[in-house]
């Protein structure tokens, strides 16, 4: 699959195709915007249910969609295979508050039979510039598992939109 190009989302389209491909990460507000087995962005707006006291975003939040974009990317990469997340680590550098946007960008870092690694990195954009400030950097461990009946449905879905 390298050197497949990747495949943004029409912006219009984006919510409904998130809603899709990844219902949990929809269930946060957060949206792909560009699907690739090599890189994975897309973008979400903290809310008050996904914050602490203070409006602060939960750093459980920052891990739950860390995880979950970078199983989307090795899920893509691995060929449709199921995949689960071995471990996760998370480096918090700043804060996000209610409102704030966080863009989030996972990358591959390694691509094995078994076992992929992704990068992800969560950056907070400012709405009057072009300032992005880093908020938190994981990294995700991943395992590939044999395929099962049931998932048919869900890798069709998945490949009408992510065109791999």
């Amino acid at each position: 699959m390298a050197g497949t190009p990747s495949t943004p989302f029409d912006r219009q389209n984006q919510a409904r195709i998130t809603a899709v491909i990844d219902r949990p990460l929809h269930s946060l507000g957060f949206v792909y915007s560009n699907v690739s087995p090599e890189k994975i962005t897309g973008h979400l707006t903290v809310s008050e249910p996904w914050c602490q006291p203070f409006k602060r975003m939960h750093g459980g939040v920052a891990a739950f969609v860390a995880e979950g974009v970078a199983s989307a990317g090795a899920y893509f990469a691995s060929g449709y295979q199921r995949v689960a997340g071995v471990q996760l680590s998370v480096n918090y550098i700043k804060p996000a508050f209610l409102g704030d946007q966080v863009d989030v960008e996972a990358t591959r870092i390694l691509l094995g039979r078994t076992i992929q690694v992704w990068e992800v990195q969560q950056w907070k954009t400012s709405p009057t510039s072009e300032e992005r400030v880093l908020l938190s950097t994981s990294t995700v461990t991943l395992c590939i598992l044999p395929p099962t009946k049931d998932s048919s449905g869900f890798e069709a879905a998945v490949k009408k939109y992510a065109k791999l």
